[in-house]
């Protein structure tokens, strides 16, 4: 992916005020509703996969273009702005546990694929807390979908070290869970352990070559690589260091042990399998069997009527409500085969010049 631009989430803490939370319903649920009349809703779900594109939505909606709550307050308002049109959401800010429950919940509503989409909810949040060590805990994670079994993922981590928050987007189109898998990243650049990096496509087969082992010789290898320094790694002339994690869920490996994982998603997937001991066998691999770990952190902006904050300058709720009514008076309308005034914002389009 092109790097066209930054975007630094700080840490916001807070709530977004009603009256811009209402509005910001409606101007998204409009604006959706134009895509899905004109294009479906895959395509809806494809842009709002696109960091960038997620990002101009969000301030579009009135909402800061530099905040933490421009993920969680966003996806909070298009989770309830799109259900009208069939694409359900499951999840949000504070619902680690109860998201896999709202996802049968609203996959029965449409007869979608159910354990499909708990089985993408869940791998999406096991990568980035565990695959993808960069300093960001996840605390948000929403997934949307359709009757057809088409998702997206869209999480935020925080570090509270920084102050900053990072986000994470994921599209069904992925070919693999662990092999770059993500539509994008959004945040601070930093440092990370990237085992889902094409890099380190030889680390995770030695990770699951050393699983296939019994526990009692990974052990062995620890006691052994314990009595050595920490690995030192550079990256961008910074010193990184590699240290074999204190506490490691044996009873995980014992499990994985049983199971004979026949590739690394299969392994990230066992329950229990975190992020010690995915740096444990990450160390393992790289220091008894040679091979290579990338270090290679993988993060790789548009106001319409203004920001929460008064940035660039404050919303202007007139216009935010007469945009919003006239997005949904071309949609009603498109409906029942008046297509000018869509194609009238289809020819605004040619007045934009290109960036």
């Amino acid at each position: 992916m092109e790097k066209v631009g930054v975007a630094n989430l700080p840490l916001h803490p807070g709530r977004a005020p009603a009256w811009l939370y209402k509005r910001m319903v409606r101007l998204g649920g409009a604006i959706a509703g134009v895509i899905i009349e004109e294009y479906g809703e895959e395509k809806l779900l494809q842009l709002l996969s696109n960091p960038y594109w997620f990002q101009s939505l969000a301030c579009v909606l009135g909402y800061d273009w530099h905040s933490s709550g421009t993920t969680t307050v966003t996806t909070a308002a298009l989770k309830e702005a799109l259900e009208q049109y069939g694409i359900m959401a499951a999840g949000g800010k504070g619902m680690a546990g109860k998201t896999l429950n709202e996802i049968e919940e609203k996959a029965l509503k449409i007869d979608a694929p159910v354990e499909k989409i708990k089985y993408a909810s869940r791998m999406a949040a096991k990568v980035d807390n565990a695959a993808l060590q960069d300093g960001y805990s996840l605390y948000h994670h929403t997934i949307f979908f359709d009757e057809h079994g088409h998702w997206i993922v869209i999480q935020q981590g925080m570090n509270t070290r920084n102050r900053y928050a990072r986000r994470y987007h994921w599209i069904w189109k992925a070919k693999s869970f662990v092999d770059e898998p993500h539509a994008g990243i959004i945040g601070k650049k930093g440092k990370a352990l990237n085992m889902v990096a094409m890099e380190s496509k030889d680390a995770r087969k030695a990770s699951v070559d050393v699983v296939k082992e019994k526990p009692e010789k990974i052990e062995r290898h620890i006691k052994a690589l314990n009595m050595l320094k920490p690995k030192q790694a550079t990256l961008d002339n910074k010193i990184l260091m590699l240290s074999m994690p204190r506490r490691i869920n044996w009873d995980a490996l014992r499990e994985a042990y049983e199971i004979q994982p026949s590739n690394y998603e299969e392994m990230l997937a066992i329950k229990g399998i975190g992020a010690a001991t995915i740096r444990a066998l990450a160390y393992i691999s790289e220091l008894v069997y040679g091979s290579q770990l990338s270090w290679r952190d993988p993060v790789k902006f548009s106001f319409a009527v203004g920001g929460k904050d008064g940035v660039p300058y404050p919303v202007n709720r007139k216009a935010m409500d007469e945009a919003t009514t006239i997005l949904q008076t071309t949609i009603e309308e498109a409906k029942i085969g008046k297509k000018e005034k869509m194609k009238a914002l289809k020819r605004l389009r040619n007045f934009i010049p290109n960036p």
